[in-house]
């Protein structure tokens, strides 16, 4: 390793260095190794000479594989209350149950057996829908996402019964975004200003992570020095602090699930795209609606990794800036809505 690359890798070290002193720090012996494996991730894998992606992709058996209620999710109406569990709903009456039925018996006929709401009936419905396997997903841009859940017949309740990922305080994410988190559109619009404005993607981490697995393989954690606080406060309050993937995945998932789906202008469940292939993690987004009797699941993917590197490395004029992943560079391996499992 030359003095150069030394030199660069203990001015890192330095926690009051500045994203572009850390870039260009980097630039030597790390940066070189990180940016071979970069150019893989970004440019090679998406069929156009191997590989494939999400447009050619047969999404629907990923997107719908672990789609189903978390357990403990509650809803009460009139004398009615509804707890979903492992293996079916809970169904009580001023605190006396009074059935237990199993998810994939659940029709719009229990709730009338048990002369439930319409809106606890209307539930019960999506979510045996939902384990029979009898809802249809869809995939659309984002603006085209939007387009077609506006005017829909919204399942709020069935949308909240899906969320497993923990929601953030709504009034930092209004202030990240600058805007309602009621509106999900404007979420997903405003987090990209968010994301380039309080962070940037790790590069140096990333560097650095490239030389520990490939150079010294694990002998010491060279990812260490770069590692700080990363929940939504942290990055707020805090300097510019630097994300990987993953990190702005989850916490794009935490802002769109920061009120209840059923205060959304569009209720909306969020999750993560795995991609094995390029080591690379992306965001999720799709609402429940009914269409015909039909429960229907509109998905489209977004990705904030892209819109905040590509700005840090001035590259938006040729990457673009977008933050549209239902596109041809990107594939997923798996989409996991339960951050638990």
């Amino acid at each position: 390793m030359s003095r150069r690359t030394v030199d660069g890798w203990d001015r890192l070290r330095d926690a009051e260095v500045s994203r572009r002193d850390a870039l260009k720090a980097i630039a030597g012996g790390g940066l070189a190794l990180g940016g071979a494996k970069a150019v893989d991730n970004v440019l090679v894998g998406y069929g156009v000479l191997t590989g494939t992606n999400l447009v050619d992709q047969d999404l629907a058996p990923l997107a719908a594989e672990e789609f189903g209620p978390r357990a403990g999710f509650r809803v009460s109406a009139g004398e009615y209350e509804l707890l979903t569990a492992d293996d079916g709903v809970r169904i009580a009456r001023d605190g006396e149950p009074v059935a237990e039925p199993a998810y994939a018996s659940l029709t719009g006929a229990t709730g009338e057996e048990y002369s439930l709401p319409d809106a606890l009936t209307g539930l019960l419905a999506d979510l045996g829908a939902l384990a029979r396997g009898e809802a249809t997903f869809e995939f659309h841009r984002t603006d085209a996402f939007f387009d077609r859940v506006d005017g829909a017949e919204a399942r709020p309740l069935a949308t909240e019964a899906v969320r497993w990922w923990p929601g953030a305080d709504p009034e930092v994410v209004s202030e990240f975004v600058d805007a309602e988190p009621t509106d999900p559109q404007a979420v997903l619009d405003g987090l990209i200003g968010g994301f380039r404005h309080h962070t940037f993607y790790d590069v140096p981490r990333y560097a650095a992570g490239s030389v520990q697995d490939n150079v010294i393989f694990g002998a010491a954690d060279l990812r260490a020095p770069f590692r700080e606080p990363v929940d939504f406060e942290s990055i707020v309050d805090g300097p510019e602090t630097g994300l990987f993937c993953y990190e702005f995945t989850y916490r794009s998932i935490e802002a769109i699930h920061a009120v209840p789906a059923a205060d959304q202008t569009v209720p909306v469940v969020g999750g993560a795209v795995i991609d094995d292939r390029h080591k690379h993690v992306y965001t999720v987004v799709s609402s429940l609606v009914r269409e015909d009797g039909t429960l229907r699941v509109p998905t489209t993917f977004v990705d904030y990794t892209h819109t905040t590197l590509y700005d840090d490395l001035r590259l938006r004029g040729v990457m673009g800036e977008g933050f549209e992943a239902y596109n041809r560079r990107h594939r997923a391996t798996e989409v996991n809505w339960n951050p638990y499992a």
